[in-house]
């Protein structure tokens, strides 16, 4: 079973009832890339997440021209929300890069999760840098709610997961994140549970949610995204109900 709504991620939490999700699994707008007050303000999603000789057209998202200090603040406010309709126990997930990474373990904690660690997601297909370093690796900050609560669901998962972006027509979002990595990361929700997403993109978290037999709680703020989310997750859950 799946919700996805089209709106704010701070309006639509704000409404949903307290203490009904066993996982939030989430891929903010980094506010990432802006050198300068110029570039920040004005590049758009695309300019800054995109290679100049991309051969996809796909969408730009909303959301992603806020300062370091506002980013932090911002995605406080939304986390709170998470915890609030987190379930004693529940795990967040919450997608970051290498510059954003100390604002979002402020903006976990300051929330009132309890952070955990860092996972490694490792992209085999990655770009290169001149006279540097290849950029291979993004993070996803862990935290619980309360204690980790491991009878309820006993599971041992790697601190490291691989997977490169998809390529072609399955392709839906600029910033889309391997089915295979979401697929093991849904499984820090109980089977059977619930899984919060409230940045839901093309709907990847939901995919793979449903995929492992969990439910899913989705938010999108951009219209086109919803439409591509919705469609997504309709032919993942009428797959599921058909299944023997």
């Amino acid at each position: 079973m799946h919700q996805l709504h089209q709106g704010d991620a701070l309006s639509v939490l704000s409404g949903m009832d307290p203490a009904s999700v066993d996982a939030v699994i989430t891929d903010p707008p980094y506010n990432s890339g802006g050198r300068t007050t110029g570039e920040r303000t004005t590049a758009t999603a695309r300019g800054k997440y995109v290679s100049s000789d991309a051969a996809h057209q796909l969408a730009d998202f909303p959301g992603d021209n806020r300062d370091q200090r506002s980013y932090t603040y911002w995605l406080t406010l939304v986390l709170g929300e998470c915890l609030r309709v987190s379930r004693v126990g529940a795990a967040a997930l919450v997608f970051t890069d290498w510059r954003q990474l100390p604002s979002t373990s402020d903006a976990l904690q300051a929330a009132g999760w309890t952070w955990r660690g860092c996972v490694v997601w490792h992209k085999p297909v990655a770009r290169p840098r001149r006279g540097g370093f290849t950029q291979a690796t993004e993070y996803i900050l862990w935290g619980s709610n309360g204690p980790v609560v491991g009878d309820r669901n006993p599971v041992y998962l790697p601190g490291l997961v691989s997977g490169s972006q998809p390529r072609g027509r399955g392709r839906n979002h600029i910033t889309q994140k391997p089915l295979e990595v979401m697929r093991q990361l849904v499984q820090i929700c109980p089977p059977g549970g619930t899984v919060l997403d409230p940045f839901a993109g093309a709907g990847t978290t939901g995919v793979a949610a449903l995929a492992e037999d969990r439910d899913f709680v989705g938010v999108e703020l951009s219209p086109h995204y919803h439409a591509i989310a919705a469609a997504r997750l309709s032919e993942t859950d009428s797959a599921r109900d058909v299944a023997p």
